[in-house]
């Protein structure tokens, strides 16, 4: 019975880390340009090869499709930048 007890004990324990190791990949959506940019001051690009229609920022944009998608809401211009400055 031990035996069988820290079978279950361990694969949940592996598979309990895996699953919240998943979930922490996620990416974060923020309430706003303000908060975003405290994490990434340039923004967050979709692609490398997006351009920016507003013209030149001062700073370069963190490339994640993932992180984007999850923030394109701030996208106001839509070029695929959220939150550039």
């Amino acid at each position: 019975m031990k035996k069988v007890m820290m079978a279950v004990l361990s694969l949940t324990l592996v598979f309990g880390g895996t699953l919240t190791a998943s979930a922490a990949e996620k990416a974060k959506t923020y309430k706003n340009c303000t908060e975003l940019n405290k994490d990434y001051p340039g923004g967050v690009a979709k692609s490398a090869d997006t351009k920016n229609k507003g013209g030149k920022t001062k700073k370069k944009p963190h490339v994640s499709k993932e992180l984007y998608e999850a923030n394109k809401k701030s996208d106001r211009d839509k070029d695929g930048i959220a939150c550039e400055k």
